[in-house]
């Protein structure tokens, strides 16, 4: 379910309509996250630690409006429930295109996850998925260490979802500590929502899943 978004009186209208005429209207910023916390609960429960950071990244995202809202066809919608579409890698090096919906409990989440992993994994091509506009483009490169990253644009597509990069685990002070790169549209958003999500998404990463592993 989504709303509409009344421009007139909204209270970003002036920037929406000044960062709106921008050819890249998106701005990113690269943070570190300690997720030493959700890394050891992963592996004490057996669970994949890529889906577990994912779910708690969605969860953090569906607790900052701004990351809900989508521009189509000049209009700002809000959308109810934002889900994933993320890169899946594969083992002959390529990746292809998964969607997953976000749910609160993490094992339906997980559930649902592994399935659509398994799918891309199992077949070849890109597989686009159709999945909306009320999703964040999601990739995880576990390589790399970055300090910055960039994203291919088209241009000429209107596209308003947020980006958020996953980088490599490293070791600090005994620490778990990951890169993140988030890219969001400045017409919808500003620094200081980026600032509420990141500070959302370390809570969480801090904190074990409230529900019970199977």
């Amino acid at each position: 379910m989504k709303e509409k978004i009344d421009i007139s009186t909204w209270i970003r209208k002036d920037h929406f309509e000044f960062f709106s005429t921008f050819e890249e209207p998106f701005f990113g910023v690269t943070v570190d996250v300690d997720c030493t916390a959700t890394y050891h609960e992963a592996k004490e429960n057996g669970v994949s630690f890529f889906l577990l950071y994912l779910h708690k990244s969605l969860a953090a995202a569906n607790q900052i409006e701004p990351f809900s809202y989508r521009i189509i066809d000049g209009e700002v919608w809000k959308y109810d429930v934002v889900n994933a579409a993320a890169t899946i890698n594969r083992p002959n090096g390529t990746f292809g295109f998964g969607y997953m919906d976000f749910h609160e409990d993490f094992e339906e989440f997980k559930t649902e996850a592994n399935k659509e992993i398994e799918k891309v994994q199992t077949t070849t091509g890109l597989i686009p998925s159709s999945s909306g506009e009320n999703v964040i483009h999601y990739s995880a490169l576990p390589w790399l260490n970055f300090t910055s990253l960039s994203h291919a644009r088209k241009y000429s597509f209107a596209d308003s979802c947020p980006k958020i990069s996953f980088g490599k685990v490293r070791d600090e002070n005994g620490r778990k500590i990951m890169p993140v790169s988030i890219h969001v549209n400045h017409a919808l958003m500003d620094g200081y929502n980026v600032a509420q999500f990141v500070d959302v998404y370390q809570k969480l990463l801090d904190r074990k899943e409230v529900n019970h592993y199977v």
